[in-house]
């Protein structure tokens, strides 16, 4: 694990003092856990649907005809 040094406001570090306090944690862990969350979700990588394999839902649940209209079934699923 990497030591660094981060400035934050005193009333910042206060608050993460008090709830890691709180919840019987270090204000560090709790930091690298933000941290952690923030890497995931605006600095990983993320597939492009065009990267991603199908994966088969199953067959239909009733056939259809040419003269069903597939939006309308869609829009009034009547399933349990």
């Amino acid at each position: 694990m990497k030591t660094i040094t981060v400035n934050v406001s005193e009333p910042v570090y206060e608050e993460f003092q008090r709830y890691a306090r709180k919840v019987d944690r270090k204000a560090s862990e709790l930091i690298r856990e933000a941290m952690e969350q923030y890497r995931q979700l605006h600095m990983q990588r993320r597939t492009s649907l065009r990267d991603r394999r199908p994966v088969s839902v199953g067959g239909p649940i009733q056939a259809i005809t040419a003269e069903d209209d597939l939006l309308e079934e869609m829009l009034d699923d009547t399933r349990d």
